[in-house]
Protein backbone atom coordinates (compact mmCIF):
# COMPACT_ATOMS: atom_id res chain seq x y z
CA UNK A 1 0.00 0.00 0.00
CA UNK A 2 1.51 3.83 -0.89
CA UNK A 3 0.43 5.88 1.50
CA UNK A 4 1.84 9.66 1.19
CA UNK A 5 2.67 12.07 4.38
CA UNK A 6 2.05 14.23 5.25
CA UNK A 7 -1.25 12.09 5.54
CA UNK A 8 -4.72 13.99 4.67
CA UNK A 9 -3.46 17.08 5.22
CA UNK A 10 -1.66 20.35 3.90
CA UNK A 11 -0.24 22.89 5.47
CA UNK A 12 -1.55 26.38 5.28
CA UNK A 13 0.36 29.51 3.30
CA UNK A 14 1.94 30.59 6.51
CA UNK A 15 3.45 27.69 7.77
CA UNK A 16 5.22 26.58 4.50
CA UNK A 17 8.52 28.65 5.62
CA UNK A 18 8.41 26.25 8.87
CA UNK A 19 7.33 22.77 6.74
CA UNK A 20 9.75 23.46 4.25
CA UNK A 21 12.72 24.38 6.97
CA UNK A 22 11.82 20.40 8.26
CA UNK A 23 11.43 18.42 4.80
CA UNK A 24 14.83 20.12 3.98
CA UNK A 25 16.49 18.48 6.81
CA UNK A 26 16.67 21.63 9.26
CA UNK A 27 17.05 20.60 13.17
CA UNK A 28 16.41 23.34 15.59
CA UNK A 29 13.03 25.71 14.51
CA UNK A 30 11.45 28.13 16.99
CA UNK A 31 7.72 29.13 15.90
CA UNK A 32 5.97 31.57 18.15
CA UNK A 33 3.04 31.72 16.54
CA UNK A 34 -0.53 33.11 17.52
CA UNK A 35 -3.16 30.99 19.50
CA UNK A 36 -5.46 28.67 16.83
CA UNK A 37 -2.74 29.29 14.01
CA UNK A 38 -2.14 25.00 13.71
CA UNK A 39 0.82 24.74 15.92
CA UNK A 40 0.05 21.86 17.22
CA UNK A 41 -1.11 20.16 14.22
CA UNK A 42 1.64 20.86 12.19
CA UNK A 43 4.08 19.49 15.02
CA UNK A 44 1.90 15.97 14.65
CA UNK A 45 1.99 15.93 10.97
CA UNK A 46 5.82 16.57 11.03
CA UNK A 47 6.00 13.88 14.10
CA UNK A 48 4.09 11.76 11.54
CA UNK A 49 6.01 12.28 8.43
CA UNK A 50 9.59 11.94 10.34
CA UNK A 51 8.29 8.64 12.10
CA UNK A 52 8.02 7.14 8.71
CA UNK A 53 11.30 8.19 7.65
CA UNK A 54 13.48 7.40 9.87
CA UNK A 55 12.82 4.26 12.94
CA UNK A 56 12.91 6.13 16.19
CA UNK A 57 11.48 7.69 19.51
CA UNK A 58 9.31 10.97 19.05
CA UNK A 59 8.17 12.95 21.67
CA UNK A 60 5.75 15.44 22.13
CA UNK A 61 6.07 17.45 25.17
CA UNK A 62 3.77 19.77 27.23
CA UNK A 63 3.58 21.33 30.45
CA UNK A 64 1.79 18.56 32.25
CA UNK A 65 0.67 15.38 31.44
CA UNK A 66 -2.96 16.48 31.55
CA UNK A 67 -2.31 19.30 29.08
CA UNK A 68 -0.69 16.34 26.29
CA UNK A 69 -3.83 13.88 26.80
CA UNK A 70 -6.41 16.85 26.74
CA UNK A 71 -4.57 19.09 23.80
CA UNK A 72 -2.76 16.15 21.76
CA UNK A 73 -3.85 12.54 22.27
CA UNK A 74 -7.57 13.27 22.80
CA UNK A 75 -7.11 16.19 20.69
CA UNK A 76 -9.64 17.11 17.18
CA UNK A 77 -9.66 19.89 14.52
CA UNK A 78 -12.64 21.79 14.45
CA UNK A 79 -13.89 19.27 11.91
CA UNK A 80 -13.55 16.77 14.08
CA UNK A 81 -10.56 14.41 13.10
CA UNK A 82 -8.70 13.57 15.71
CA UNK A 83 -4.91 14.80 16.10
CA UNK A 84 -3.43 11.28 15.87
CA UNK A 85 -5.13 10.12 12.40
CA UNK A 86 -1.61 12.02 11.09
CA UNK A 87 -0.61 8.32 11.29
CA UNK A 88 -2.26 6.67 8.65
CA UNK A 89 -3.98 3.82 10.70
CA UNK A 90 -2.72 1.03 8.61
CA UNK A 91 0.62 1.83 9.69
CA UNK A 92 -0.66 1.47 13.36
CA UNK A 93 1.08 -1.59 15.53
CA UNK A 94 0.33 -1.21 19.71
CA UNK A 95 -0.80 1.61 21.56
CA UNK A 96 -0.63 2.43 24.78
CA UNK A 97 -3.85 5.26 26.03
CA UNK A 98 -2.17 5.25 29.77
CA UNK A 99 1.43 6.27 28.91
CA UNK A 100 -0.14 8.35 25.33
CA UNK A 101 2.29 6.04 23.21
CA UNK A 102 1.91 4.80 19.85
CA UNK A 103 4.08 2.23 18.28
CA UNK A 104 4.31 2.50 14.27
CA UNK A 105 4.67 -1.00 12.36
CA UNK A 106 8.25 0.23 11.11
CA UNK A 107 9.05 0.25 15.02
CA UNK A 108 9.09 3.91 15.40
CA UNK A 109 7.36 5.32 18.68
CA UNK A 110 5.38 8.58 19.27
CA UNK A 111 4.63 9.27 22.81
CA UNK A 112 2.69 12.62 24.01
CA UNK A 113 4.80 13.52 27.87
CA UNK A 114 4.34 16.38 30.28
CA UNK A 115 7.31 17.59 31.31
CA UNK A 116 6.09 18.53 34.93
CA UNK A 117 8.21 15.62 36.00
CA UNK A 118 11.39 16.26 33.89
CA UNK A 119 13.55 13.67 35.74
CA UNK A 120 11.55 11.48 33.67
CA UNK A 121 12.86 12.71 30.31
CA UNK A 122 16.15 11.12 31.08
CA UNK A 123 17.41 7.47 29.85
CA UNK A 124 15.37 7.72 26.73
CA UNK A 125 16.60 8.79 23.35
CA UNK A 126 14.46 10.69 21.67
CA UNK A 127 15.59 11.51 17.41
CA UNK A 128 12.80 14.34 17.44
CA UNK A 129 11.18 16.51 19.98
CA UNK A 130 8.43 18.87 20.13
CA UNK A 131 8.13 21.29 23.22
CA UNK A 132 4.88 22.57 22.94
CA UNK A 133 3.86 25.64 24.68
CA UNK A 134 7.73 25.98 25.56
CA UNK A 135 6.94 29.22 27.01
CA UNK A 136 5.42 27.97 29.87
CA UNK A 137 7.29 24.25 30.45
CA UNK A 138 10.52 23.64 32.65
CA UNK A 139 13.04 25.00 31.18
CA UNK A 140 15.00 21.85 32.35
CA UNK A 141 13.80 19.67 30.16
CA UNK A 142 15.33 21.04 27.02
CA UNK A 143 18.86 20.76 28.82
CA UNK A 144 18.22 17.24 29.32
CA UNK A 145 17.28 16.55 25.35
CA UNK A 146 19.65 18.72 23.82
CA UNK A 147 22.88 16.39 24.29
CA UNK A 148 21.12 13.29 23.43
CA UNK A 149 19.43 15.20 19.99
CA UNK A 150 22.98 16.54 19.39
CA UNK A 151 24.48 12.78 19.97
CA UNK A 152 22.19 10.80 17.88
CA UNK A 153 21.49 14.01 14.77
CA UNK A 154 17.84 14.80 15.75
CA UNK A 155 15.93 17.49 15.84
CA UNK A 156 14.12 20.07 17.80
CA UNK A 157 11.09 22.14 17.34
CA UNK A 158 9.77 24.80 20.15
CA UNK A 159 6.21 26.29 19.75
CA UNK A 160 4.91 28.63 21.63
CA UNK A 161 2.79 32.00 22.25
CA UNK A 162 4.67 34.69 24.00
CA UNK A 163 4.64 34.81 28.09
CA UNK A 164 6.98 37.92 29.14
CA UNK A 165 10.39 38.16 28.89
CA UNK A 166 11.02 34.51 29.94
CA UNK A 167 13.13 31.68 28.80
CA UNK A 168 10.88 31.63 25.65
CA UNK A 169 11.99 35.50 25.03
CA UNK A 170 15.68 33.97 25.77
CA UNK A 171 15.24 31.07 23.22
CA UNK A 172 13.61 33.15 20.74
CA UNK A 173 16.21 36.42 20.68
CA UNK A 174 19.10 33.02 20.43
CA UNK A 175 17.30 31.82 17.46
CA UNK A 176 16.65 34.94 15.50
CA UNK A 177 20.55 35.67 15.79
CA UNK A 178 21.51 32.44 15.01
CA UNK A 179 22.04 31.57 11.17
CA UNK A 180 21.50 27.46 12.30
CA UNK A 181 18.35 27.96 13.80
CA UNK A 182 14.85 28.62 12.10
CA UNK A 183 12.92 31.38 13.97
CA UNK A 184 9.48 32.83 12.83
CA UNK A 185 7.01 34.96 15.03
CA UNK A 186 3.39 35.51 13.34
CA UNK A 187 0.62 37.33 14.95
CA UNK A 188 -3.02 37.68 13.56
CA UNK A 189 -1.98 40.26 11.54
CA UNK A 190 0.43 38.20 9.44
CA UNK A 191 -1.82 35.11 8.95
CA UNK A 192 -5.13 36.57 9.14
CA UNK A 193 -6.81 33.38 9.83
CA UNK A 194 -8.14 35.17 12.95
CA UNK A 195 -10.25 38.61 12.49
CA UNK A 196 -11.03 41.75 15.37
CA UNK A 197 -14.24 40.35 15.45
CA UNK A 198 -13.19 37.33 16.64
CA UNK A 199 -10.64 39.09 19.18
CA UNK A 200 -13.59 41.24 20.26
CA UNK A 201 -15.76 38.73 21.05
CA UNK A 202 -12.86 36.86 23.48
CA UNK A 203 -12.71 40.78 25.20
CA UNK A 204 -16.39 40.56 25.63
CA UNK A 205 -16.37 37.29 27.35
CA UNK A 206 -13.97 38.46 30.05
CA UNK A 207 -10.12 37.84 28.28
CA UNK A 208 -7.82 40.69 29.85
CA UNK A 209 -5.95 42.89 26.95
CA UNK A 210 -2.65 41.53 28.35
CA UNK A 211 -3.95 38.16 27.62
CA UNK A 212 -4.96 38.91 23.68
CA UNK A 213 -1.65 40.82 23.38
CA UNK A 214 0.32 37.64 24.66
CA UNK A 215 -1.90 34.45 22.45
CA UNK A 216 -2.82 36.73 19.41
CA UNK A 217 0.16 39.39 19.17
CA UNK A 218 2.77 37.49 20.71
CA UNK A 219 3.89 40.26 22.51
CA UNK A 220 6.89 39.78 24.54
CA UNK A 221 5.95 42.67 26.71
CA UNK A 222 2.72 42.16 27.84
CA UNK A 223 2.79 41.51 31.38
CA UNK A 224 2.15 37.86 32.32
CA UNK A 225 -1.52 37.93 33.17
CA UNK A 226 -1.91 35.83 36.63
CA UNK A 227 1.42 36.34 38.17
CA UNK A 228 2.09 36.66 41.55
CA UNK A 229 5.24 37.93 41.22
CA UNK A 230 5.78 39.00 38.09
CA UNK A 231 6.28 42.84 38.49
CA UNK A 232 8.36 42.64 41.36
CA UNK A 233 10.57 40.41 39.68
CA UNK A 234 10.52 42.37 36.52
CA UNK A 235 11.94 45.36 39.38
CA UNK A 236 14.33 43.22 40.86
CA UNK A 237 15.85 42.33 37.03
CA UNK A 238 16.16 46.70 36.55
CA UNK A 239 17.20 47.26 39.84
CA UNK A 240 20.38 45.23 39.54
CA UNK A 241 19.07 42.81 42.25
CA UNK A 242 19.47 39.04 39.90
CA UNK A 243 22.98 39.46 39.25
CA UNK A 244 26.23 37.44 41.04
CA UNK A 245 25.81 37.52 44.35
CA UNK A 246 28.94 35.83 46.15
CA UNK A 247 28.78 33.91 49.84
CA UNK A 248 29.58 35.68 52.29
CA UNK A 249 31.63 33.00 54.94
CA UNK A 250 30.81 35.33 57.97
CA UNK A 251 27.22 35.16 57.60
CA UNK A 252 25.57 31.55 57.80
CA UNK A 253 23.47 30.59 55.15
CA UNK A 254 19.88 29.31 56.08
CA UNK A 255 17.81 27.70 54.09
CA UNK A 256 13.95 27.22 53.40
CA UNK A 257 12.44 24.16 51.58
CA UNK A 258 9.32 22.55 49.97
CA UNK A 259 9.24 18.79 50.61
CA UNK A 260 7.35 16.46 48.27
CA UNK A 261 5.84 13.36 48.73
CA UNK A 262 6.49 11.87 45.56
CA UNK A 263 6.87 15.58 44.31
CA UNK A 264 10.14 17.72 43.88
CA UNK A 265 11.28 18.77 46.89
CA UNK A 266 13.10 22.60 46.55
CA UNK A 267 15.77 24.37 49.04
CA UNK A 268 16.65 27.87 48.79
CA UNK A 269 19.79 29.01 50.26
CA UNK A 270 20.12 32.62 51.71
CA UNK A 271 21.82 35.03 53.99
CA UNK A 272 20.58 37.82 55.39
CA UNK A 273 22.61 41.14 56.35
CA UNK A 274 20.44 44.18 57.84
CA UNK A 275 17.49 44.05 55.59
CA UNK A 276 18.80 42.60 52.93
CA UNK A 277 17.90 38.50 51.47
CA UNK A 278 20.71 37.30 49.57
CA UNK A 279 19.15 34.50 47.53
CA UNK A 280 22.54 32.60 46.75
CA UNK A 281 22.16 28.99 45.44
CA UNK A 282 19.05 26.74 44.65
CA UNK A 283 18.54 23.17 44.20
CA UNK A 284 15.58 21.15 43.14
CA UNK A 285 15.20 16.75 42.85
CA UNK A 286 12.38 14.49 43.34
CA UNK A 287 12.83 10.48 44.12
CA UNK A 288 14.83 11.00 46.16
CA UNK A 289 15.07 10.56 50.60
CA UNK A 290 16.46 13.00 53.24
CA UNK A 291 19.51 11.44 53.21
CA UNK A 292 20.39 12.39 49.78
CA UNK A 293 19.41 16.45 50.57
CA UNK A 294 21.64 16.20 53.51
CA UNK A 295 24.30 14.92 51.00
CA UNK A 296 23.72 17.75 49.12
CA UNK A 297 24.07 20.58 52.26
CA UNK A 298 26.85 19.05 53.62
CA UNK A 299 28.80 18.89 49.67
CA UNK A 300 28.22 22.70 49.86
CA UNK A 301 31.03 24.48 52.02
CA UNK A 302 28.30 26.72 54.02
CA UNK A 303 28.22 27.70 57.53
CA UNK A 304 24.97 26.46 58.37
CA UNK A 305 21.96 28.51 60.26
CA UNK A 306 18.39 27.86 60.45
CA UNK A 307 16.49 24.91 58.27
CA UNK A 308 12.92 26.35 57.69
CA UNK A 309 10.48 23.41 56.72
CA UNK A 310 6.28 23.73 56.35
CA UNK A 311 4.26 22.81 58.81
CA UNK A 312 3.30 19.19 57.42
CA UNK A 313 6.57 17.74 58.25
CA UNK A 314 5.27 16.63 60.68
CA UNK A 315 2.85 14.42 59.14
CA UNK A 316 3.62 10.41 59.28
CA UNK A 317 4.06 8.71 56.05
CA UNK A 318 1.80 5.83 55.73
CA UNK A 319 4.44 3.78 54.13
CA UNK A 320 7.00 3.90 57.19
CA UNK A 321 5.44 5.38 60.08
CA UNK A 322 7.74 7.86 60.03
CA UNK A 323 7.38 11.78 59.69
CA UNK A 324 10.43 13.32 57.62
CA UNK A 325 10.80 15.93 60.84
CA UNK A 326 11.74 12.20 62.75
CA UNK A 327 13.88 11.16 59.46
CA UNK A 328 16.15 14.39 59.13
CA UNK A 329 16.32 14.30 63.13
CA UNK A 330 17.68 10.75 62.83
CA UNK A 331 20.18 12.19 60.22
CA UNK A 332 21.29 15.01 62.11
CA UNK A 333 19.21 17.90 60.56
CA UNK A 334 16.89 20.07 62.52
CA UNK A 335 14.13 21.74 60.83
CA UNK A 336 12.27 25.23 62.53
CA UNK A 337 8.71 24.80 61.11
CA UNK A 338 6.83 28.07 59.58
CA UNK A 339 4.06 29.35 60.65
CA UNK A 340 0.78 27.28 58.89
CA UNK A 341 -1.31 29.94 57.40
CA UNK A 342 -3.26 30.52 54.57
CA UNK A 343 -1.63 30.67 51.28
CA UNK A 344 -2.81 34.01 50.69
CA UNK A 345 -1.35 34.93 53.43
CA UNK A 346 2.12 33.40 52.37
CA UNK A 347 2.29 35.36 49.34
CA UNK A 348 1.76 38.86 50.65
CA UNK A 349 4.54 37.83 52.67
CA UNK A 350 6.47 36.91 49.83
CA UNK A 351 5.48 39.75 48.00
CA UNK A 352 7.01 41.84 51.15
CA UNK A 353 10.57 40.30 50.84
CA UNK A 354 10.97 40.24 47.20
CA UNK A 355 12.10 44.40 47.06
CA UNK A 356 14.92 43.47 49.75
CA UNK A 357 16.37 40.30 47.47
CA UNK A 358 19.28 39.55 45.85
CA UNK A 359 19.34 37.02 43.66
CA UNK A 360 22.38 34.67 42.14
CA UNK A 361 21.53 34.81 38.42
CA UNK A 362 23.62 31.78 37.61
CA UNK A 363 22.79 29.61 40.52
CA UNK A 364 19.32 30.59 41.15
CA UNK A 365 18.14 30.69 37.72
CA UNK A 366 15.43 27.93 37.58
CA UNK A 367 13.83 29.69 41.25
CA UNK A 368 14.15 33.28 39.64
CA UNK A 369 12.14 31.80 36.41
CA UNK A 370 9.65 29.82 38.34
CA UNK A 371 9.01 33.22 40.68
CA UNK A 372 8.14 34.99 37.67
CA UNK A 373 6.53 32.65 36.05
CA UNK A 374 3.93 31.71 39.40
CA UNK A 375 0.37 32.23 38.77
CA UNK A 376 -3.21 31.89 39.25
CA UNK A 377 -4.85 29.32 37.62
CA UNK A 378 -7.10 29.99 34.40
CA UNK A 379 -10.76 28.86 34.03
CA UNK A 380 -10.96 28.43 30.11
CA UNK A 381 -14.90 27.98 30.35
CA UNK A 382 -15.36 31.03 32.79
CA UNK A 383 -12.60 32.91 31.16
CA UNK A 384 -11.27 34.27 34.83
CA UNK A 385 -8.54 33.59 37.42
CA UNK A 386 -9.36 30.87 39.79
CA UNK A 387 -8.48 32.43 43.68
CA UNK A 388 -5.77 29.96 43.76
CA UNK A 389 -2.06 29.16 42.13
CA UNK A 390 -1.78 27.27 39.17
CA UNK A 391 0.35 23.95 40.01
CA UNK A 392 2.90 23.57 37.56
CA UNK A 393 6.68 23.44 37.64
CA UNK A 394 6.72 26.78 39.14
CA UNK A 395 4.88 25.59 42.26
CA UNK A 396 8.28 23.98 44.17
CA UNK A 397 10.41 26.79 44.11
CA UNK A 398 7.47 29.09 44.45
CA UNK A 399 6.36 27.08 47.78
CA UNK A 400 10.02 27.14 49.53
CA UNK A 401 10.15 30.85 49.02
CA UNK A 402 7.18 31.50 50.73
CA UNK A 403 8.20 29.51 53.49
CA UNK A 404 11.28 31.47 53.13
CA UNK A 405 9.30 34.71 53.58
CA UNK A 406 6.81 33.25 56.69
CA UNK A 407 9.84 31.52 58.36
CA UNK A 408 11.78 35.33 58.60
CA UNK A 409 9.04 37.36 58.99
CA UNK A 410 9.98 37.27 62.90
CA UNK A 411 13.58 37.61 61.84
CA UNK A 412 15.35 34.57 62.41
CA UNK A 413 18.53 35.58 63.82
CA UNK A 414 17.31 37.64 66.68
CA UNK A 415 18.24 36.15 69.96
CA UNK A 416 21.00 34.16 68.44
CA UNK A 417 24.81 34.31 68.80
CA UNK A 418 26.30 33.57 65.45
CA UNK A 419 29.24 31.75 64.86
CA UNK A 420 31.06 34.27 62.29
CA UNK A 421 33.51 31.41 60.81
CA UNK A 422 33.22 27.56 60.35
CA UNK A 423 34.94 25.61 62.86
CA UNK A 424 35.09 22.10 63.60
CA UNK A 425 33.30 21.97 66.64
CA UNK A 426 30.32 23.30 64.96
CA UNK A 427 27.47 21.75 63.37
CA UNK A 428 27.79 21.79 59.95
CA UNK A 429 23.69 21.27 59.34
CA UNK A 430 22.62 24.24 62.21
CA UNK A 431 19.89 23.34 64.75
Amino acid sequence: MDITVPYDWRPRDYQLHLWNYLEKGGKRAVAVWHRRAGKDLLAVNWCATAAIKRKGLYWHLLPTYNQGRKIIWDGMTKDGKAFLEAFPKPLWGAVNNTDMRLELKNGSIYQVVGTDNVDRLVGSNPVGVVFSEYSLQDPRAWDLIRPILAENGGWAVFIYTARGRNHGYDMFNMASKNERWFSQRLTIEDTKVIGQDAIEEERDAGMPDELIQQEFYCSFDAPLVGSYYGNLMARALADGRIDKVPYEPRLEVHTAWDLGMGDSTSIIFFQQFGKEYRIIDYYENQGEGMSHYIKVLRERDYLYGKHIAPHDIKVREMGTGKSRWEVANALGLRFTICPNVLIDDGIEAARTIIPRCYFDEKRCNILVEALRQYRKDYDEKRKVYRDKPLHDWTSHAADAFRYLALGTRDNINKGRKLPTYADGEYNVLGG
